[in-house]
């Protein structure tokens, strides 16, 4: 069998002590026979981050950060930290199941021109999330955002099911969640882009990798559970409000001001309606509102922010 490649696994956290406890767990568990560095991009963690890695993985290498950059720019500080030609960037509510790494990697020796490799995503409980998917067109997200595209939703986010036995596949972008770039490929098209704080840099990524002549892949047999907006679960407005953001700017980014403007148009909208909708029906027998749906104000705020 083929020696697969060393490579360097980058974890930006951010007050995610617990998860990523398990997550560095997970790794030792599901990476052995490889040569692997394990790089953590601190951002300012006030919950006792530092403290659990020295005293639990001594072994992992810690760049540290007096407040939160963000996902793309520490993946981008760890990735400059890394000694290997090969960068699995993970989200810290990832467990990674076993020989994901390897799975991941195999596709990498076999894809020459693959700049980009995602795995098969689950949910805590099992059931399959959406890993890869279209890059995104106007008219399909003001469809869908407007509630006539219902029927879209299966080409906007297609899911991997329980047969999804097709092996590798080259696709447009996958899930950020657990991400394999080639380091040289990275690099010529200079890494994430910053300015996306928290949602939507990976998509950015694939698509000017895509773009520069490299190839996405997703490989199914490499399979991860990943638990979804961790670094943001106390804040469920906040979290929304920035994956708004990130999809306008990734219009404004690639496809020009007046895409983005229909899209925010849309976006503001259609907030609205589902405010007034959450205001007006309660839930439950005492009287608690359903999920909280950000602000139009809080929104806006987000937005000028592109």
């Amino acid at each position: 069998m083929t020696r697969l490649p060393p490579v360097s696994i980058i974890i930006p956290t951010w007050d995610t002590r617990d998860l990523l406890a398990a997550c560095l767990t997970s790794i030792a568990r599901s990476t052995h026979g490889l040569c692997v560095e394990i790089i953590v991009v601190d951002n300012g963690s006030v919950d006792g981050t530092a403290q659990m890695l020295r005293a639990q993985f001594p072994s992992v290498r810690v760049v540290s950060n007096s407040e939160n950059l963000g996902f793309g720019r520490a993946a981008n500080q760890g990735a400059a930290a890394s000694a290997t030609a090969q960068l699995l960037f993970l989200n810290t509510d990832t467990e990674l199941m076993s020989d994901a790494v390897h799975a991941l990697l195999r596709v990498v020796e076999a894809q020459p021109h693959a700049g980009i490799v995602g795995a098969q995503l689950r949910n805590a409980d099992g059931t399959f999330q959406g890993s890869y998917a279209r890059f995104p067109s106007l008219w399909r997200e003001v469809l869908v955002l407007s509630g006539l595209g219902r029927w879209l939703r299966g080409q906007h986010y297609p899911s991997c099911g329980p047969d999804d036995d097709q092996g590798p596949q080259a696709v447009d972008w996958v899930g950020g969640a657990c991400l394999l770039a080639r380091k040289s490929a990275f690099e010529a098209v200079g890494g994430f882009d910053d300015s996306f704080f928290m949602y939507g840099e990976e998509v950015d990524l694939c698509y000017r990798m895509r773009r520069a002549g490299w190839q996405v892949w997703y490989q199914p047999a490499a399979r991860v559970v990943h638990v979804g907006g961790a670094s943001s679960a106390g804040q469920p407005t906040e979290r929304e409000a920035q994956l708004y953001r990130g999809r306008v700017h990734f219009f404004r980014k690639h496809h020009g001001r007046a895409a983005a403007t229909l899209l925010a148009s849309t976006i503001i909208a259609s907030t609205a309606v589902k405010r007034l909708v959450h205001g007006a029906v309660r839930v439950g027998s005492r009287g608690r509102y359903g999920r909280p749906v950000v602000s139009v104000t809080r929104l806006l705020s987000a937005l000028r922010r592109v």
